[in-house]
Formats: structure tokens, C-alpha cells, sequence
């Protein structure tokens, strides 16, 4: 976070947060206005015009502006942001409240799964909003659309493998195109009515929604769009800071969009048969086809910064415990945060492809898109209100005035996208929905397997005392064995006196630790405890945003007594089976499903980057 203060840092931490930030937020211009307009459901006057505008104005600046610009930005977690270090951060100020903290918990995991729905209807709905300009050029290409969308999106996932650093550095410098682009063909059509401009005034909101109360309610579902990606800007305040962040919403971003949004308006005046797709109509005859290559393009960047977003907060996930180990490679030397998960890279795009081969259209995309989003809003304001009150310690009153604003606004968006439950909005909750079961089966699954272990577990202490008694034979190097619970006696130490009948000279026994905290540094990584006769017990911590290295961590010990040479250094692991019993555990179907999400997890020792020369593992069966 020392970069946010550094003045000669800004421009580029600006330039970075607008070719990742904002790319989904700012391509909401391609459908937002097109959706509200064309719904059917306002009557097409000068007023209601001005209404619809002065909602989308004040839309951006109550939800964007205030609550996540000014509000929610402050409440980091060591730095960091997004849900995950939200729900981290409001579940251990509660964590008093066992039966409070558990349902938060719950409520929080299910928002990170919404995380998913939104990251399939995302890229299906603003690839298909752009590929769409096509029809504008000419009415044959309507038949392409699908089929090229579904081109553009299996290139990009292609191309995920070999990382977006590559590809990063020219997202900033397109996005700043996108953002100059819309703000001219704004310009270029409010100049032809600049008396629209008088809807930034708040009157013409208040004045529609109390002229046509249903009308708005039924609206908001399609008005939210205007507002899908605002979470970005808090997900990504650890890469570039509060203060980029800020900058580039009120200098660059939130002005773009509101000439954006007024041109639309000013040419639905002149022409409401615009309304078929009013942003590329926006265009003259000559730009227009630019202005389609330029909208996939900063389509895709938006895609891209939300499926690399979906790598970064399935890593968390993974550390927090609500998901198995998946296969985790890094595409960049310098960058730790440069990952690519090959399992959610194509799980994704099977349901992306899913959703564009359902829907077939933006429009049809629009009433799947809103739900997954105001639930994830609602779910911030409640999660924030517990920062607020128990984190920053505010009065209760001051704490309710600061949140109950938001959740009355979040609530009403939330409700009429409800509206939308039977024509697409049930999609994204199947997904989050499916998602959940999996979080919650692998955390219960684990819970039981620790119960198991806890049941049949020998005291490490007591069990090397009996075991010096009368040693066995002890060999050179060292051994690591890892355990899941400090204190307790590994199976993979008890397979190995059994069958070899050795010890090794020196002997690390290691427990990986994951804390509910972005980062974890310094001395606080590696604890270390003398049990004598050469063996060690060793606590390893790491934080959500951490990257697990475990030989990287215990070369932290030298000087500290415990020396390890990696050459001869050997990493016992217990390859644990799970087997389904009927009893007091979970569901049949669940345990058999937890069973098949242990055994296909990835490997301790690829993800704890172990060395693979150096690696025993030593099978068991447990029963849950």
C-alpha cells in the first residue's frame, strides 16, 4: 500500500485501475440505456427521458460514488478488499458470537459465490453487447453474432494459460480510449440538445418515481446495469490503492459515463427509433465500425479482468477452507498474484458458452444479470455495517445512519430484479447455488474428518517420549512430516516406523496454518517448539492472499536451531481415503460427493510447492 502515496506512482496506478477496474462498469454504456428503453414500460416523453437520466446519474452517484467510493473503501482488511476480505474481516469482530459469526460467515460465502454467477453472465453479456454493433452496420450479421462471441471468448480462455501480464500493459492505454470514445459521441450528441443536461438535476428523478411509482419499480432491475462492476472497485483496492481508485472514478470514469448516458438520451429525443440499440446509433456512419472492434476489445479486457478475479478469489477460497485443493500455476516471475487455475478456466467457460448459447442476446442476458449483483451489494452493506460497528468501534446510531441508507437503496434494486426471477435471473443462483453446496460439503466434510482424526489421535509429545524409550535406528537428513492438527502424532510417522523402521536424524513435525488475514510477515510466519531428541514441532501461517511455499517458510528457522539442508530434506505427506458410512455425519449423497472432492483435490505437496524429488506419501482410510 506504500505505492498510494507516492505521487510519482499515481498516473500509473490511475492508468492500471482503469484498464482493470473499470472495464466492466465502464462497457454497461452498450446495454444499460438500451434495456431501461427498450423494456416496453416507459412511455417514450421528453420528461420521462429526463427522469430515466437523472435516475441513471443519481444511480452511479448514491451506489458508486457514495457508498463504495467513499463508504466501503475504507474498510479494508490490512489493505486489501473484495468480499472475501470483507467476510474475513466482519467474521472476526464477531468472533465472540459463535452463533452470529457462523451466519455471517454463511451469508458472506454465499455472496462469493454469487462472485461466480456474475463471472459467467459478465463476459457472455458484454462480448455479446459488443459482437451486437454488428447488426447495427447491417441486419445480415445477426446470424454471426452468437457464433463469433463464442470465437472471441474460447481465444480468450486459450489464452489465459500463458497469463495476462503480457496482455496487461495495454489495458490501461485501450480502456483510456474506450473512456475518450463514449465521452465524445456523448459530446458529440448532447450537442444537438445540450438542454438534456438539465437531468444531472435530482428533481427529475424524484418527480418520475413519484409520478409512476410502478413503472420505476419495475425498471430498477434494468437500471442496476448502469451500476454492475461497482465491487470491482473495492476487489482491487489491494493492487492499486484507495487513492488511484478514487482519482480515477471522478476524474475520468464517472464523467465518461454520465455524457455517455446523456447522449443516448439526447439522441432517443431526436430519434426513439434509436432505441433498438441506442449506443452504437450513437455513432456516425464512419465510426461505427471502429467503434464495434474498439467495444470487443474493451469487452474483452472487462472479461478479463473479472476471470483473473475469479483465479484470485478461488485462491482465497482454497486458504479460507471452503474449497479443495485445485491446481494452481503462476504465469509470472515477478508477480505473485499472476495465477492460472486450469479447472476454473474451462469450468467457466463451459458455463459462459452455456449462458450465450441459452440467451442468444444481450437483452435476453440483462434479466439473468441483476440478481447476482444487488445480492452481492446487499450482502457488502450488511457486512459492512459489522465493520463499522464492531472494527471502528462507531456508536450504534451513527453505525445504523452510515449502512441502513445503502441497505433501503440495495433492498429496492434487489427486489425488483426478483421481477426477473422466471426470465433468466434464475441462472445465476443455480450457479451460486451449486456452488455453495460445495463450500459448505467441503467445510462440513473436513470439520468431520478433523473429528476423526481428533477421535483416534495420539499425543505427539508422549508418543516420542515412548518411542526414545528404545529408539530405533536413526538415518541422516531430516524428515517433515505434516499434520493437520499441532500436537498430534502423523499417520505418515506411524507408517514409517512400521514399515522401515527408521528415524531420520532430524525431525520437523509441520502444522500449515490459514488465517482469516490477507498477508501474514515477518517473524509472525514459522513458530517453532523444541520437543527434543532432535524433533521440532513447527506452526506455519499464511493469510488468504498468501502464497503457500512451504520450503520458502522453513528456511525462515535458520539460526533458530533447526537447520535444514535441502538436498537432504525428505517431505513425509499421509494420502488420506475417505470412506462414506452411515451415521450422525453428513447426508449419504454428500459424504459420497465430499469422498469425490477429496480424492480428485490437488496434491499437499504441489500446492504447498514441495519438491517433487523429495516427496514420500504414505496412504490411509478414514471413515466419516
Amino acid at each position: 500500500m506504500a505505492v498510494e502515496n507516492s505521487k510519482s506512482s499515481l498516473g500509473v496506478l490511475m492508468l492500471g485501475a482503469i484498464g482493470v477496474v473499470y472495464g466492466d462498469i465502464g462497457t454497461s454504456v452498450l446495454y444499460s440505456v438500451k434495456e431501461v428503453f427498450g423494456s416496453g414500460h416507459v412511455p417514450f416523453t421528453s420528461d420521462n427521458v429526463h427522469g430515466i437520466l437523472s435516475i441513471f446519474f443519481w444511480t452511479l452517484t448514491v451506489i458508486v460514488s457514495l457508498k463504495y467510493v467513499v463508504l466501503v473503501l475504507r474498510a479494508d482488511n490490512h489493505g486489501e478488499g473484495g468480499l472475501v476480505a470483507m467476510l474475513a474481516l466482519a467474521s472476526q469482530t464477531v468472533k465472540h458470537q459463535p452463533r452470529l459469526r457462523k451466519w455471517l460467515l454463511l451469508v458472506g460465502i454465499f455472496g462469493t459465490c454469487l462472485f461466480y454467477g456474475d463471472g459467467v453472465i459478465t463476459p457472455a453479456i458484454t462480448v455479446l453487447g459488443a459482437v451486437e454493433g454488428l447488426e447495427v452496420i447491417s441486419p445480415t450479421f445477426k446470424q454471426y453474432v452468437v457464433p463469433l462471441t463464442l470465437v472471441i471468448l474460447l481465444l480468450l480462455f486459450m489464452v489465459q494459460k500463458r497469463g495476462s501480464a503480457s496482455i496487461g500493459r495495454f489495458f490501461g492505454p485501450v480502456m483510456v480510449l474506450w473512456f475518450v470514445a463514449i465521452s465524445a459521441l456523448g459530446l458529440y450528441n448532447i450537442a444537438d440538445n445540450p438542454r438534456i443536461l438539465w437531468a444531472i438535476s435530482p428533481h427529475y428523478a424524484l418527480r418520475f418515481i413519484y409520478e409512476h411509482p410502478g413503472i420505476t419499480f419495475i425498471i430498477l432491475g434494468a437500471v442496476v446495469l448502469c451500476v454492475t462492476g461497482a465491487e470491482a472497485l473495492y476487489a482491487d483496492m489491494g493492487h492499486f490503492g484507495r487513492r488511484p481508485i478514487r482519482v480515477t472514478w471522478f476524474a475520468v470514469v464517472m464523467p465518461a459515463l454520465t455524457l455517455n448516458y446523456f447522449g443516448q438520451g439526447a439522441l432517443l429525443l431526436k430519434r426513439p427509433e434509436a432505441v433498438k440499440n441506442p449506443f452504437f446509433m450513437m455513432a456516425p456512419e464512419w465510426a461505427l465500425v471502429p467503434m464495434v472492434l474498439l467495444a470487443t476489445v474493451a469487452a474483452v479486457i472487462a472479461s478479463q479482468a473479472l476471470i483473473s478475479g475469479a483465479f484470485s478469489v478461488t485462491k482465497q477460497v482454497i486458504q479460507l477452507g471452503y474449497l479443495p485443493r485445485l491446481r494452481v500455476l503462476h504465469t509470472s516471475v515477478k508477480e505473485a498474484g499472476q495465477i492460472y487455475l486450469p479447472f476454473v478456466n474451462w469450468a467457466l467457460f463451459a458455463m459462459i458458452a452455456m449462458a450465450v448459447v441459452m440467451f442468444k442476446s444481450s437483452s435476453a442476458l440483462a434479466s439473468a444479470y441483476g440478481i447476482a449483483v444487488t445480492t452481492d451489494m446487499l450482502i457488502t452493506t450488511i457486512l459492512t455495517f459489522f465493520v463499522i460497528r464492531n472494527a471502528w468501534r462507531l456508536p450504534l446510531a451513527l453505525s445504523l445512519g452510515a449502512t441502513a441508507f445503502f441497505f433501503v437503496v440495495d433492498f429496492a434494486f434487489w427486489a425488483s430484479n426478483l421481477l426477473k426471477l422466471f426470465e433468466g435471473g434464475w441462472f445465476p443462483l443455480v450457479i451460486a447455488s451449486a456452488i455453495f453446496i460445495l463450500m459448505k460439503t467441503w467445510e462440513d466434510g473436513r470439520r468431520l474428518m478433523r473429528a476423526a482424526f481428533a477421535s483416534d489421535a495420539l499425543g505427539l509429545s508422549e508418543f516420542l517420549e515412548s518411542v526414545f524409550v528404545s529408539p530405533p535406528v536413526r538415518v541422516d537428513g531430516t524428515a517433515v512430516f505434516l499434520t493437520a492438527e499441532r500436537g498430534t502424532v502423523p499417520n505418515a510417522l506411524l507408517h514409517n516406523l512400521k514399515h522401515n523402521k527408521v528415524l531420520h536424524a532430524q525431525n520437523l513435525f509441520v502444522t500449515v496454518h490459514n488465517h482469516e488475514v490477507p498477508w501474514v510477515e515477518g517473524d509472525a510466519r514459522v513458530q517453532l517448539q523444541a520437543l527434543g531428541h532432535n524433533c521440532w514441532q513447527v506452526v506455519v501461517h499464511y493469510g488468504f492472499m498468501d502464497d503457500p511455499d512451504l520450503p520458502r517458510a522453513l528456511a525462515l528457522l535458520r539460526g533458530r536451531g533447526c537447520e535444514l539442508e535441502p538436498m537432504g530434506t525428505s517431505y513425509f505427506l499421509s494420502r488420506d481415503t475417505v470412506i462414506p458410512t452411515v451415521g450422525t455425519g453428513m447426508a449419504p449423497w454428500r459424504e459420497k460427493l465430499f469422498a469425490q472432492m477429496h480424492h480428485n483435490a490437488s496434491g499437499a505437496a504441489d500446492f504447498l510447492h514441495l519438491p517433487n524429488n523429495a516427496v514420500v506419501e504414505l496412504g490411509s482410510k478414514i471413515e466419516i
